[in-house]
């Protein structure tokens, strides 16, 4: 119907938005060049017939733009100067021009085009982002291990830092990957600057110090931003029990393992150098439960008068007064730095990382019990936290990992693995 007259075609699309014609069986087409060698130029499709309830306008449209059709007629009204796309629109850019050439409408903006943002790990098709939510496979589209702005913000992302990563990778005209650890480490240096360093321990272990005196609370000073010299300092419990993180003990610990280990001293951050003497197991497991342990009264703070120095320093929690807390450890979505690369026949979905999400009960300090959710926390010697604004009650936060601290006996173990 190339050649029909104007008046006709006017008058079938008064017909089609008055809703005579069943879905999909008219369509209104802009007569350009069914000759070009761009698709896109070929007598594109402008409107056509769709009964769908609108989340703005409800049901009172039943006929309805395409995208090429609307990009620069919206941009031109909303006053757009630089309409910037992805790649994939380069060869539409004659159509947006065509059509605004013909217009006359108020503004003239021009598109450019530039390659998208793709970081290692992530989807960022809405259209499997999407699947995702209705799947059931995320929490919804503020889902922390989403790559949305709602999801990056529960997390505890900082804008600073998405700033940062955005003006590391810059602009270019060539499609690639960035290394997700870039948006990680940005991360990392935007909180490390504001954030306040509290103890906490994600995995507990029962630490008994029998030479302690039963009964005695010693309170102890913790610096709570090194990076920031008006931070100050605050005073957390300290005695004869104490949580420490599992993974700080070995029973037959390798050479460079300087964490505790039987007959290995260590020092307690802020507190007391100590030295295993022995260990209980569960008979049924063989899993270790409890740790026994001595601790020098002459080494407060990490000084001591022999001048002997310990090559590992570890966390703790009181266990008296420690508070029992939910922490969310996210890693990454997808299990593979290209989720979308699949086998002949294979679906991107199973690239999922069954590990995304790792919920743990954690022992953390009093100061931890009432949080500002806007509040970033260092877990000192585990990474950056907030406190999860959905979730959680007063006295009972959630704590979401926004990015974990690098480990040097993660990164021993994985190259020993490697060779």
């Amino acid at each position: 119907y190339r050649d029909r007259t104007a008046e006709e075609s006017l008058d079938l699309l008064r017909r089609m938005r008055a809703g005579e014609f069943p879905d999909g069986s008219r369509s209104l087409r802009a007569r350009v060049d069914m000759a070009s060698p761009n698709l896109t130029m070929r007598d594109p499709v402008l409107y056509r017939i769709l009964r769908a309830h609108h989340h703005r306008t409800g049901d009172a449209w039943c006929i309805y733009p395409t995208y090429d059709w609307a990009h620069g007629q919206s941009d031109a009204l909303e006053g757009i100067t630089h309409s910037i796309c992805t790649l994939e629109f380069e060869n539409h850019r004659p159509l947006y021009d065509w059509f605004l050439d013909r217009l006359g409408l108020p503004a003239r903006p021009r598109q450019y085009e530039f390659a998208r943002m793709s970081p290692s790990f992530v989807i960022t098709s809405k259209r499997k982002l999407r699947r995702l939510v209705e799947e059931g496979h995320v929490d919804g589209w503020d889902d922390p291990r989403m790559p949305t702005l709602s999801g990056m913000r529960r997390r505890g992302v900082p804008p600073g830092a998405l700033r940062e990563f955005c003006a590391r990778t810059g602009v270019t005209r060539v499609n690639g990957v960035v290394d997700y650890a870039l948006l990680e480490n940005c991360v990392r240096e935007d909180l490390n600057r504001r954030a306040q360093r509290r103890l906490a321990v994600l995995r507990p272990l029962k630490v008994v110090i029998e030479n302690w005196p039963e009964g005695q609370v010693d309170e102890l000073d913790a610096v709570n931003n090194p990076e920031d010299p008006g931070a100050g300092t605050r005073k957390v419990p300290f005695g004869r029990e104490l949580w420490i993180e599992r993974d700080d003990f070995l029973e037959d610990a390798p050479r460079k393992f300087f964490r505790l280990a039987p007959g290995r001293e260590v020092r307690l951050r802020y507190a007391y150098y100590v030295t295993c003497t022995g260990f209980e197991k569960d008979p049924a497991t063989g899993e270790v439960t409890e740790l026994r342990c001595t601790y020098d009264p002459e080494s407060r703070g990490g000084d001591t008068p022999d001048g002997r120095k310990v090559k590992g320093t570890i966390h703790w929690v009181s266990a008296a007064h420690a508070v029992p807390v939910e922490v969310r450890l996210y890693d990454h979505l997808f299990g593979r730095p290209d989720p979308e690369q699949v086998e002949e026949g294979g679906d991107w979905i199973e690239n999922l990382n069954p590990r995304s999400l790792e919920t743990v009960t954690a022992q953390v300090e009093p100061s931890l019990a009432q949080v500002d959710p806007e509040e970033p926390f260092q877990f000192e010697r585990q990474g950056y936290f907030r406190a999860d604004p959905l979730d959680g009650a007063p006295g009972a936060p959630v704590f979401n990992r926004v990015v974990a601290l690098r480990d040097s006996w993660a990164r021993i173990q994985k190259r020993a693995g490697g060779s």
